[in-house]
């Protein structure tokens, strides 16, 4: 049987060893055990040629070509014929021992060239030099989720990541699945912006130093199936949302290697050390990309805060090398030299003059350059208002040499601003009546920065008209010369007075560019004042005149962190002013002093602020003082709830009459609602005051008001609106009263 196997392996082998194709349906006759074995005696017949199989044509005749299906339902042996059966004779039966059938002798035989061995290539490792590389155990990683669809993973050993809390909160800012509104958290949505993460966090861990970082991000998620109830319950839908999950491994913290800052490092002493501290990136330090940009802009600013205004400094460059974990940084510094202030050069001398500007600065000739104070120096001219732009350009006037600094001038470039201003304004109020109001301002008229102001009221309660001469930056930057003529006639329910009055001051004052935390005030005041004496002890007084002539100062000290809506910190004025009164052939001395304090506090959601002031006139009793200059308590600024001037000892008639000491007390939150971004508040307060008619106060007669108040913020400060409701209120006082003014009640 195995000699028929293998004939028919060969069976359809040539003697030429080409493969012929097998006649199909062949039966092959096996020869017996006998025909095998050899005949000796017997004479080799001729071998008869083997059949030649038939080829394709010779099975599909042309008539089949002519009608396919009449020949395809013909059967097998109609169209091909009897099956003829192939004999092969005896002997040419395959001999076990030929040659074709020693498998192991053949391949044996087959001799393959060993190849000459390679010349080693000196510029390439041989595989035993390569270290196998070393496999790292993954640390083990804790969740932080950041939200419903995006988990972060860390290194859960405390150390490893120092930076995860500020890593994390900085991710939420520029996560682009956080940005994503939660009704599109869609698969295809969800693995896009899954990708752009997983690159912003790759870039994130370089930024804090950590280039061998991994992160891994996984997606799953986001497909809708049935969750079989209970028996007898049908099935609930389940919506599985999708969910992406990052790890992150920050593997090792690169750092600075060399730091190179071009020529800052020749700059000689103290100069080129205190810069180079300044920039305060040293080698070793950990490579945290955001500190190259800030402390490039320290650099840059304390060049200019040290006399170098022309230094000039290229961009930063990083090389980083993996080997060494450490990254070269490059910034090429040029100081350019160092330079002092000289002249100040205005562009519009007959405006402001060369003079004028080199007093309002804040340096003298001879200062080293400081670009701060040259910054000081514009805010200064544009807070005068004569001016709409102003651009201060550096030139040299005298180049720097070896061991002297250079000199430069600051050219003033300035555009003038409208000088003329008139001004109206038309109002009611339940306790002044109507007033009309209008003023005409020429700010720059006595150059440089002198202004002349016409003003007048006409109005149920009270007629004015007045002159004022203002010179701002007098003498010195930030003082103010002020002389003031006025004549007036004023009838309110405490006074009845006609002045004519002269009014002088010198102060130094904050402004909204400068807030000063000293600012002081001194000046003096004549004037004639025709005045109405009420009703004391049921009997009507004639009209007195009175001719004073007063002294005053005033002293702020300001901590607060802002002049018309402050949060935090303490105001503290005090004010005295001597003063001399002459009437009816009498003379009076006596002395007016007050003080005013003011605290505020940020709690968070609200602003808790109070006041106090305590007022005396001592000297002379009440009834000697004009009721003009006597004291009072009531109204938007003092005791809400309450009518102007209304505290106090009152007359038959219900009048005020004022008095020689003032006590009075406040406080109120300023709570912010979140109403039109935040620029609403809500203000619950609380205020008490006494008017006594000595000059030590007796508390006779004690006043307490409250209510709530709302304040919108603008840009010029807020505009205040308070219910006040007096909570012990007289006969003559109204049960609610509304108070609308500009800034914070105090």
């Amino acid at each position: 049987m195995a000699l028929g196997a293998s004939l028919i392996i060969f069976a359809g082998t040539s003697a030429a060893g080409q493969e012929a194709a097998p006649a199909p349906q062949e039966q092959i006759e096996q020869p017996t055990e006998a025909s095998v074995e050899p005949q000796p005696d017997a004479t080799p017949e001729p071998v008869a040629p083997r059949p030649v199989p038939q080829t394709l044509d010779d099975l599909i005749p042309q008539s089949a070509t002519d009608d396919a299906e009449g020949w395809a339902a013909q059967g097998a042996d109609e169209v091909a014929g009897p099956v003829v059966p192939v004999e092969y004779p005896a002997d040419e039966a395959l001999d076990p021992s030929d040659p074709l059938f020693d498998i192991d002798g053949a391949i044996d035989s087959i001799a393959i060239p060993t190849p000459d061995p390679l010349t080693p290539d000196p510029d390439r490792p041989s595989f035993a030099d390569i270290a196998a590389p070393d496999l790292i155990d993954l640390p083990e990683l804790a969740d932080v989720e950041v939200s419903d669809e995006l988990t972060l993973a860390f290194p859960a050993e405390a150390g490893l990541f120092p930076e995860q809390d500020e890593f994390v909160a900085r991710f939420r800012a520029l996560s682009a699945i956080e940005a994503l509104e939660s009704d599109d958290d869609t698969v295809p949505q969800l693995a896009a912006r899954a990708r752009s993460d997983e690159a912003l966090l790759s870039q994130m861990l370089r930024t804090y130093g950590y280039y061998d970082g991994e992160v891994v991000h996984q997606l799953s998620g986001g497909r809708r199936g049935f969750a079989r109830g209970e028996e007898g319950e049908p099935e609930r839908e389940v919506d599985n949302s999708p969910s992406v999950r990052f790890d992150v491994i920050p593997s090792v913290r690169y750092s600075f290697g060399t730091v190179d800052l071009g020529a800052l490092d020749d700059l000689g002493a103290p100069d080129g050390s205190d810069l180079r501290d300044v920039f305060g990136i040293k080698p070793g330090d950990p490579l945290y990309a955001d500190r190259i940009i800030t402390q490039q802009a320290q650099l840059r600013l304390a060049l200019g805060e040290t006399g170098y205004p022309f230094a000039t400094m290229d961009e930063p460059d990083l090389l980083i090398d993996h080997a060494r974990q450490e990254g070269d940084l490059t910034l090429p510094v040029n100081p350019r030299g160092k330079y002092e202030f000289a002249e100040i050069a205005s562009s519009d001398p007959a405006f402001l003059s060369n003079r004028h500007l080199q007093r309002i600065a804040r340096f003298d000739p001879g200062d080293t350059y400081a670009t701060s104070l040259q910054s000081d120096l514009r805010r200064a001219i544009l807070a005068t208002g004569l001016v709409s732009s102003v651009v201060i350009t550096p030139r040299e006037t005298v180049a720097p040499t070896d061991d002297q600094p250079g000199q430069l001038a600051l050219d003033v470039e300035m555009e003038r601003a409208p000088l003329r201003t008139i001004s109206g304004a038309i109002g009611y109020g339940t306790e002044d009546g109507i007033k009309v109001e209008a003023g005409w301002e020429h700010r720059n008229l006595f150059p440089p920065e002198g202004a002349l102001r016409l003003r007048g009221i006409v109005g149920t309660r009270e007629q004015l008209a007045s002159v004022t001469y203002r010179r701002n930056n007098f003498r010195d930057r930030d003082q103010i010369l002020t002389i003031d003529a006025y004549a007036s006639d004023i009838e309110t329910d405490a006074v009845d007075a006609r002045t004519v009055a002269l009014r002088g001051a010198f102060e130094r004052v904050s402004n909204l560019l400068f807030q000063k935390p000293l600012s002081w005030s001194v000046g003096a005041e004549a004037l004639y004042t025709d005045e109405r004496n009420r009703v004391i002890s049921g009997i009507e007084r004639p009209r007195q005149t009175y001719l004073i002539g007063a002294l005053f100062g005033s002293a702020t000290l300001d901590s607060s962190d802002d002049l018309l809506d402050p949060s935090e910190g303490f105001r503290l004025t005090g004010f005295l002013g001597p003063e001399v009164s002459r009437s009816i052939g009498t003379e009076t001395f006596y002395l007016r002093a007050q003080v005013d304090g003011s605290m505020y506090h940020d709690v968070g959601p609200a602003v808790i602020a109070g006041r106090v002031r305590l007022a005396t006139i001592q000297g002379a009793e009440a009834f000697e003082i004009a009721p003009s200059r006597r004291l009072y308590s009531g109204g938007g600024g003092s005791v809400r709830g309450y009518g102007y001037q209304a505290i106090g000892p009152l007359n038959d008639l219900g009048e005020p009459t004022g008095g020689a000491s003032q006590v009075e007390v406040g406080v109120e939150a300023r709570i912010q609602t979140g109403f039109l971004d935040g620029a609403v508040e809500v203000v619950p307060f609380f205020d008490a005051g006494s008017v006594s008619l000595g000059s030590t106060p007796d508390f006779r007669f004690v006043k307490y008001g409250a209510g709530v108040g709302i304040r919108y913020k603008t840009t010029f400060g807020p505009i205040r609106a308070d219910l006040g409701v007096p909570l012990n209120p007289g006969p003559f006082d109204a049960p609610v009263v509304l108070y609308v003014s500009l800034g914070q009640a105090f």
